[in-house]
């Protein structure tokens, strides 16, 4: 079993139909409005183009037929509170909205902040995201991409509370020279949608059920519409620690999710002694009817629990489901302050099992916050982020890549700490 998001858990008997399903389910572009910390409208985009030198695992098609490349890992760095969590929440945000809005509670408030001055009051959030996705949707076999467009703007908080103002699914596939709606829906609650869609009677059920603060396919998807549990299946291939808070998924269904899954332990096992933390074996024990960690470290007579382990044994212990799944099915893992006590050491070699074909041979991506300033010896300029505050306490990203005159073997490391990239934080 795996958990996604919200500690839902999906068995592992799917991993399959994910793999030939959403392979190389990459972001390449990602825009945020008035959500949390960023305010004005910021645009990630990471796609670099032909001239660029290639970079074997690092640097790939963002989808077949695309001249354009993409970052397999993208590092978002900055100073404490400029945002960095932020761009993730969008991730973790829409794909929570895609699969789960539906279950929500009706009118109990969606899962998100807006940026709140008298200037943003009355603004609306909005969110896009642009992706590879299967260019058959509904096809059972074959596994050839094109680019997606999911885009979402959310009203004012008034008293009506959260409301959809519009929803839109956007793709292009092969021979088309502009991307081609699959549906669209506006803030009454109408829904236009391609033929091959297949709503036909089902669009008058969808009407009448479709809540002003619930996703069109998360709706579909209670329906039984192909599509929507295809896009639903799309959204749950991305596992990230971050909605509201880290580690949302508490330590009892973390510690279900090992015992019911021994694929799992035996992959953290390999690993964890490959990065030599000193423990010869994780075990998951039954006591008083639940789960409970045992780590044998060598040289000690004893077993220890989990809470006696240290802060970095914890830490890699939590994270290591969200990685392991996102190589497992080609999937996304979007993860908040992965360098937590993890040692500078270790962070290197878990960024290079996603360029490693044997490790990620389905094209899994990571998406990451961090502080570890000495990983930027082993990063292209092409996958870090840095995030600023402005004296208003508005978010602003850019990319290392988009900084004029920025070398590729300059001393990247060096001059982050030195304030010449920004995003780092004003002392006295």
């Amino acid at each position: 079993m795996n958990g996604d998001i919200c500690g839902n858990f999906v068995d592992t008997a799917d991993l399959n139909a994910y793999v030939v399903t959403w392979r190389r389910n990459m972001i390449y572009r990602l825009e945020i409005e008035n959500f949390y910390s960023v305010r004005e409208r910021q645009v990630v985009d990471l796609t670099v183009g032909k001239k660029v030198p290639d970079e074997p695992g690092r640097l790939v098609h963002i989808h077949d037929g695309a001249d354009e490349r993409a970052p397999r890992v993208v590092a978002i760095y900055g100073a404490n509170a400029s945002g960095k969590s932020n761009l993730l929440r969008a991730i973790a945000f829409l794909a929570w909205f895609v699969q789960f809005s539906f279950q929500h509670k009706a009118g109990a408030g969606l899962p998100y902040q807006k940026f709140q001055t008298q200037d943003t009051v009355n603004a609306p959030t909005k969110l896009s995201v642009t992706f590879a996705g299967l260019e058959d949707p509904l096809a059972t076999a074959g596994l050839r991409t094109c680019p997606y467009v999911y885009s979402l703007e959310l009203s004012s908080r008034g008293d009506s509370g959260d409301r959809v103002l519009s929803e839109t699914l956007h793709y292009r596939p092969s021979g088309a020279s502009r991307m081609v709606r699959i549906f669209e829906r506006d803030a009454s609650g109408g829904v236009k949608a391609a033929s091959w869609v297949g709503l036909g009677r089902e669009l008058s059920v969808l009407e009448n059920i479709l809540r002003p603060d619930a996703s069109v396919i998360a709706t579909l998807g209670q329906l039984n519409n192909k599509l929507a549990l295809s896009l639903i299946q799309s959204a749950n291939a991305i596992d990230t620690n971050i909605l509201l808070t880290r580690f949302e998924r508490d330590d009892l269904d973390l510690l279900k999710n090992y015992a019911l899954d021994s694929e799992l332990l035996e992959a953290l096992n390999r690993d964890i002694r490959r990065i030599d933390l000193g423990i010869d074996q994780v075990q998951i024990l039954a006591e008083n009817g639940a789960p409970v960690a045992s780590f044998a470290h060598s040289g000690l007579d004893q077993s220890i629990r989990m809470l006696f382990e240290s802060h970095g044994t914890q830490q890699f212990f939590r994270i290591y489901p969200t990685l392991h799944r996102a190589l497992a099915i080609g999937g996304i893992a979007a993860v908040d302050e992965l360098d937590v006590a993890i040692h500078p050491a270790v962070l290197p070699e878990i960024l290079r099992w996603f360029s490693d074909p044997e490790r990620n041979p389905h094209g899994a991506q990571l998406w990451m916050s961090c502080h570890a300033v000495s990983l930027l010896d082993e990063l292209l300029k092409e996958e870090v982020l840095i995030c600023e505050k402005s004296p208003s306490g508005a978010t602003q990203v850019y990319s290392l890549g988009d900084i004029k005159g920025i070398r590729r073997d300059e001393n990247f490391l060096q001059n982050y700490l030195g304030g010449v990239y920004g995003g780092v934080p004003s002392i006295g």
